[in-house]
């Protein structure tokens, strides 16, 4: 049986925290000991976590009022949302904006693509781009305008056999929109009668990586398991009671999507992160969505023990998902005699000061706008540092 109070889950803090310390990792890449390059190179995977994490919190805390006969109040969702994200993230975009020092790369895009979260949607060469992280955020902000919606929509008739259509079809198209755009590396010319531009990597960003319509297969799943646990308790009753397996299923998903994606320096090294792009995703999201059941099942290792820091990193990770790349950038330019080196000194220096900015920002702006939002709704919530731990980070 799952535990009720999610701010007690010890798994969900250890996957939030894995997930902005991988993020933080591929980030720095180029500026930490070669032993950690090769974990490093994978840290993308770690949006993929808060993608499947930020479906599951958010679809549940949709879902969960139907199960008692009652809707959610769309605009409460979005108003609480709005206290969530968007001070925190206002005030970074404000330092990008008042203090070039900030910016932690020569060129930022114009400021309405911030201020409308359509960044992702636009071609940039990231390779310049500062603020270029923001892309994620930009995909779960489109996450949380369409799904309340959708989830109106579809409880006014409730079907499983639409919802699995529905939930089917995206995870298709992205397979499919994939797969159509990457043709040309995975079949020969004369079948595709297409060519991949110069840039794969440009190419790759600007269409695959980046807009939300290709990135969803994280947030699809993380939804399915919001779905299951509400509507189908003996489903979940199911999965809970295999934690453990679970678990194990979910770490080696995930190792074959790494291996999918490798560079093993071979000449079809990008054939082959072509089909792990194909079909990778949603594997991973899979893999990742099994670590999610672990991580609240009674039965499962990842929910019996706490990771020391965990619950200090589940509680920063807004806040250090939004400066950790700045406050780095400002470490190399202001501590260049401690950050010459990619040594362990330097990720030392690296940690201390991306936790410390980290909790300037969530003790000036994002705690104390969580507590007006309560205050605001008039309602005696859970003390306001626990309820961080059962939303999503992004």
């Amino acid at each position: 049986m799952a535990r009720s109070n999610l701010s007690r889950l010890p798994g969900l803090d250890t996957l939030r925290a894995l997930a902005i310390v991988a993020v933080m990792l591929y980030h720095l890449e180029g500026y930490l000991p070669s032993s950690i390059v090769p974990v490093a190179q994978f840290g993308w995977m770690g949006v993929d976590l808060f993608f499947v994490l930020s479906g599951y919190l958010i679809g549940s805390q949709l879902l969960k009022p139907y199960a008692s006969g009652d809707r959610p109040s769309i605009w409460s969702f979005y108003r609480r949302r709005a206290y969530r994200i968007l001070p925190a993230y206002l005030v970074v975009l404000w330092l990008y904006l008042a203090f070039p020092a900030w910016h932690e790369s020569p060129v930022l895009p114009p400021v309405w693509q911030f201020l409308t979260f359509t960044v992702n949607l636009f071609f940039v060469d990231f390779s310049q781009h500062a603020f270029s992280h923001v892309w994620s955020l930009c995909v779960e902000e489109h996450f949380y305008l369409v799904l309340p919606l959708l989830v109106i929509w579809l409880m006014r008739r409730p079907s499983l056999r639409k919802t699995v259509f529905i939930v089917g079809g995206v995870i298709l198209f992205g397979i499919c929109f994939r797969g159509y755009m990457l043709l040309p590396l995975i079949a020969p010319a004369r079948w595709s009668g297409r060519e991949v531009p110069d840039g794969f990597g440009t190419f790759y960003y600007r269409y695959l990586y980046y807009p939300t319509y290709s990135r969803l297969d994280g947030l699809v799943v993380g939804v399915t398991l919001a779905l299951v646990r509400i509507f189908r308790s003996g489903w979940w009753s199911w999965l809970l009671r295999r934690g453990n397996a679970a678990l194990i299923f979910g770490i080696a998903l995930t190792g074959a999507v790494c291996w999918m994606f490798r560079n093993d320096g071979m000449g079809d090294a990008t054939k082959i992160a072509a089909w792990g792009t194909v079909v990778g995703y949603p594997l991973l999201a899979v893999g990742l969505g099994l670590l999610v059941v672990s991580s609240v099942s009674n039965d499962g290792w990842l929910s019996r023990f706490s990771v020391p820091g965990s619950r200090l990193l589940a509680t920063l990770a807004f806040s250090l998902y939004l400066t950790h790349k700045e406050i780095a950038h400002l470490d190399r330019r202001y501590l260049p005699s401690l950050t010459a080196s990619p040594d362990w000194k330097t990720v030392v220096i690296y940690a201390v000061t991306c936790l410390l900015a980290a909790g300037l920002l969530y003790v000036l702006v994002e705690r104390p706008f969580m507590v007006l939002r309560d205050r605001y709704e008039r309602r005696v919530a859970e003390k306001v540092d626990a309820e961080m731990l059962h939303e999503p980070a992004l």
